[in-house]
């Protein structure tokens, strides 16, 4: 099949035309990011940081699998963002709660407990039914109103309806019932748990940026009266240590993106390299990432 150029329809440019220039704003950042002079990890802060990740892995060691501690330190050492440090120990324990799902989720009647254990487990890839949750519907197919009386129950049901599936209607009522009646209920709430569900209305844990989650949960967590102390100060140190790496990595890069001089070289282009890095960042936030 011959292709005839003469009936094409082909759209010319006349070379005297000229084309707009885009003006994009300047960065908003200029030489900001080369200004940090304390970037440098003493080996004082590494030993320390080394010695309280050993407290936290026995704390997790020495918590039951078949506890609701448990759910709560592993959601909390990833919110935190120290949940890299304990990759093995948590899928072990995930492991362990995803083999004895249906025997303890068929026993468990506390929503808060069931709603987490499930929100973990789909959060790590395990394939989790949502029939878990037939047994907190009423006989009209609604759940029942009386757990909107259990605010922290209603968080947690929030959170686990934002891993739904297609098809998964349960999960849709779940999402529907509890993000109207927390609204509702915010008034009610004390100011930790008001700030919490403020949160996760806005930026569910699903759709939170992983740095930006660990800076904000730290505050929070801090305020819940049944933190666990060890956990808090060994996620305070991790996040202050991976803030300097995120430092010097911004301050090399400002500083070689400012000797290529691309903002005066290539000015229809946007200036965005702390933007990017950003970015990069929330694909790659580990540590070890980082170094590659």
């Amino acid at each position: 099949m011959e292709f005839d150029s003469s009936n094409s329809s082909i759209l010319k440019v006349d070379q005297d035309d000229v084309r707009r220039s885009v003006k994009y704003h300047p960065s908003v950042w200029g030489d900001y990011f080369l200004a940090y002079v304390s970037t440098e990890i003493s080996a004082t802060e590494e030993e320390e940081l080394r010695r309280q990740k050993e407290m936290v892995r026995k704390v997790l060691a020495q918590t039951s699998d078949h506890s609701y501690h448990k759910l709560e330190l592993i959601d909390a050492t990833q919110r935190l963002g120290v949940g890299y440090h304990f990759e093995e120990e948590v899928n072990k324990s995930l492991q362990y709660i995803h083999d004895s799902y249906l025997e303890y989720g068929s026993k468990d009647n506390d929503l808060r407990i069931v709603a987490l254990r499930f929100r973990l487990l789909r959060q790590h890839g395990y394939p989790v039914s949502c029939d878990i949750f037939n047994k907190f519907i009423d006989g009209e197919g609604n759940f029942n109103i009386s757990l909107i009386k259990n605010y922290e129950a209603m968080l947690q049901l929030f959170q686990a309806a934002q891993f739904r599936i297609a098809s998964e209607e349960i999960l849709e009522k779940a999402l529907e019932f509890s993000s109207s009646n927390l609204e509702a209920l915010l008034p009610n709430m004390s100011s930790s748990l008001s700030r919490q569900v403020k949160e996760a209305l806005k930026i569910p844990i699903l759709k939170s940026c992983n740095r930006v989650e660990a800076k904000k949960f730290i505050s929070i967590y801090q305020e819940d009266e049944s933190h666990s102390e060890i956990l808090l100060n060994f996620a305070k140190l991790d996040f202050n240590f991976v803030q300097k790496m995120h430092q010097k990595e911004l301050s090399d890069i400002t500083r070689w993106w400012k000797d290529l001089d691309f903002a005066n070289r290539l000015p229809f282009a946007r200036d965005r390299v702390v933007e990017c890095y950003f970015w990069a960042l929330e694909v790659y936030f580990e540590p070890a990432q980082l170094q590659e």
